[in-house]
């Protein structure tokens, strides 16, 4: 399957990304300011073709676009993904208005799209969300704050999550597609340790009609967690994609930096360092492939799949990349190294889309919900005596 063995096609097609990363976007991210957004990045991932692909890739190909870019240029990267993350809900959600409207121009870089469901209150716990779409005439009007939104406040328009209050909880949620330019929205940049652009929004009485809904009342809940289940895995591939230039720069140093009358690559432990480095990475990458591989069969656990590469991919580039810091020494400290950018960088995937914590929380609710609905031969309904994964305790953690 192409989720543990890649291609001759698809290697290529991998070392030319990482290729073109470094010698056509790098430059352009260079030029960019820390923390805005940057428009001629865009543009050329758009005149590349690549924004195009993010659309009508599966997630296995999505993996390999985002692993690849984060290879040569984590900006190019993230502007990349962060086109998708905001733009996903209208290709699957919107109206034929709303795509007519907006992703053509999302595709070629002109037009910078935003995922607005995070809260100063509400970040893991999406459920909670408090954003009030208060009912105004045939529409309503959009009253509260997000927070720690991707590309806020430069956006062109935002995929917004706000409570129109059908029920409690998730199913209370609505998605709307907003446009910067709405009447009472406003926002400012958030100063981050990571450079990408990121801020807050206001929403004093923004006006919004069913024409901006994307799907149905009570169901933006469900138009969040669809877009969070493809991109998931390739938040994996972007920590993978920074594992692997970390790693691959710690074995040309270790090879070359003479110590102690040899390279450092002889000294037992490094060289043991570098081989857990190694088998760390490789194990998250066919991870991440393998929840991609998942999500292109519609496999009814991809939830659970997509929350495991998340988790192992993110865990394992931090320890790579802080652990490649280790043995390049002071060097890698100074402003403007390889690996000082990527120790930067490779902090936040932790946290976003579903914090670490969030995704190990999932894995579990996933085994326990599988479990009930397969109990173990001869074992009552409720599992074996005194087991605690029978359905008393299952139901507990489920919820």
């Amino acid at each position: 399957m192409t989720g543990f063995a890649l291609g001759v096609d698809q290697e290529e097609w991998c070392a030319r990304l990482r290729t073109l990363a470094a010698e056509r976007l790098a430059p352009l991210a260079a030029k960019g300011e820390p923390g805005r957004v940057n428009r001629p990045l865009l543009a050329e991932l758009g005149e590349l073709g690549l924004l195009e692909r993010v659309f009508t890739s599966g997630a296995l190909d999505l993996c390999l676009l985002r692993e690849s870019l984060a290879y040569g240029c984590t900006e190019a990267e993230t502007a990349l993904a962060l086109q998708g993350l905001g733009a996903h809900p209208v290709l699957r959600s919107g109206s034929a208005a709303q795509r007519d409207r907006w992703l053509a121009d999302v595709r070629a870089g002109r037009a910078v799209a935003a995922f607005a469901l995070s809260e100063p209150g509400a970040g893991s716990d999406a459920a909670a969300l408090a954003l009030a779409a208060v009912p105004d005439g045939a529409g309503w009007r959009l009253r509260g704050e997000k927070c720690w939104i991707s590309n806020a406040p430069e956006a062109d328009f935002y995929t917004v999550f706000a409570r129109t209050g059908e029920a409690p909880g998730a199913k209370g949620v609505s998605a709307f597609l907003v446009p910067a330019d709405r009447p009472g929205l406003g926002g400012e940049a958030l100063d981050m340790l990571s450079p990408h652009p990121i801020g807050s929004l206001a929403f004093d009485g923004v006006p919004v009609g069913p024409e901006d809904l994307l799907g149905v009342p009570g169901q933006g809940f469900r138009v969040a967690m669809d877009t969070l289940n493809l991109f998931r895995p390739s938040v994996g591939a972007f920590a993978v994609g920074m594992a692997r230039a970390a790693l691959d720069a710690t074995l040309a140093h270790t090879a070359a930096r003479t110590a102690f009358g040899g390279v450092l690559g002889d000294l037992q432990a490094v060289a043991h360092r570098v081989a857990e480095m190694a088998t760390r990475t490789e194990a998250a990458r066919l991870l991440v492939y393998a929840a991609a591989g998942a999500h292109d069969r519609d496999s009814p656990d991809v939830p659970r799949r997509a929350a495991m590469a998340k988790l192992l991919a993110t865990e394992t580039a931090q320890y790579v990349v802080d652990h490649a810091v280790q043995l390049h020494g002071a060097a890698a400290l100074r402003r403007g190294h390889l690996l000082e950018h990527l120790y930067r960088e490779v902090r936040a995937p932790r946290i976003y889309e579903g914090a670490s914590e969030v995704q190990r929380t999932i894995i579990a609710k996933e085994l326990y919900r599988g479990l009930r609905a397969a109990p173990l031969p001869g074992d009552g309904p409720g599992g074996p005596p005194g087991d605690p994964s029978g359905e008393p305790f299952a139901r507990a953690v489920a919820r």
